[in-house]
């Protein structure tokens, strides 16, 4: 019980990154660009990476404005190259800026001489350092954005599942498309600052993924995975707090160890459902006459 005032800023911070991340996944798993999230968090990372460089304070204004500015670049590659009949998956480009980000950041990071901590901190975070006032700025940051999402939702799903039907309607998926990842490039620089790249891959990725197990509608699987989000962040903080581990990465394997039990769950409830098929199917069969036949 005496730990509890100490986890309740965390916990906080990690119910408002389920609620944003978890309906953005949803958006991320039907485009089939699932690295995106750890790309534009990678760069956004490079960029304050930079701005440690430029001596800035990494976790000042500057900062997170040069980080949003490389992540609004990102945006705008993505969705410039987000074409149909492409000879070269988004995916595999998206796979590659994260990888030329990693590897800047390690670059510039080098160079500025007695910040490598903070190099482990973008990947990991620490979000048990989160402040009060950290977490009303991303509340009302994330909350602004999931409002614009709200009012544009149709929009945004119809290009997220069928950007066809989309162009048809004189949509222009391009702009929507740079819309998407912008508003998106807020919520991962905001991010990254609180909980490390990993983490927020993590939030994006697995709620939805574990969703799609026990959900088809979109409805359905926003409440799986905000359920799930929460569940896993407030165990992952109590574990951390509790064996004394990195917060960030002790979350990450949480929500890893959840994932591979809701796979399991769902592979004996698929089992227990073919199982009473089969038996209903040689029961009619026995109770069938032969003028039946």
């Amino acid at each position: 019980m005496e730990i509890l005032p100490f986890l309740l800023m965390p916990f906080l911070a990690s119910l408002i990154l389920t609620g944003i991340h978890a309906y953005l996944g949803v958006h991320v798993v039907e485009r089939g660009v699932i690295f995106v999230d750890l790309a534009l968090a990678q760069i956004a990372a490079l960029g304050a990476t930079v701005a440690i460089l430029m001596g800035m304070d990494p976790h000042g204004t500057g900062a997170y404005w040069l980080g949003l500015a490389f992540t609004f670049l990102g945006a705008a590659i993505f969705s410039l190259l987000r074409v149909r009949h492409a000879r070269i998956p988004q995916e595999a480009i998206i796979g590659i800026a994260y990888a030329v980000a990693s590897a800047a950041a390690i670059l510039a990071m080098s160079k500025a001489t007695g910040e490598t901590e903070h190099l482990k901190d973008m990947l990991v975070g620490n979000i048990l350092a989160v402040s009060g006032r950290e977490v009303g700025k991303t509340a009302l940051l994330y909350g602004a954005i999931g409002l614009f999402h709200f009012v544009f939702r149709k929009k945004f799903l119809l290009i997220s599942i069928n950007p066809r039907t989309a162009e048809a309607q004189g949509i222009s998926t391009r702009l929507w498309d740079f819309l998407f990842y912008a508003s998106f490039g807020f919520v991962v620089t905001s991010s990254v600052a609180i909980a490390g790249v990993l983490l927020v891959f993590c939030y994006l990725i697995v709620p939805s993924v574990g969703a799609m197990l026990f959900a088809d509608r979109i409805g359905r699987r926003l409440v799986v995975g905000w359920t799930m989000g929460t569940l896993v962040s407030a165990l992952g903080v109590y574990f951390s707090v509790e064996l004394d581990l990195p917060t960030g990465a002790t979350i990450v394997c949480t929500f890893g160890g959840v994932l591979a039990f809701m796979f399991l769950l769902h592979f004996l409830l698929q089992r227990h459902r073919a199982a009473g098929e089969d038996r209903q199917e040689a029961s009619e069969v026995k109770t069938t006459t032969p003028s039946d036949r």
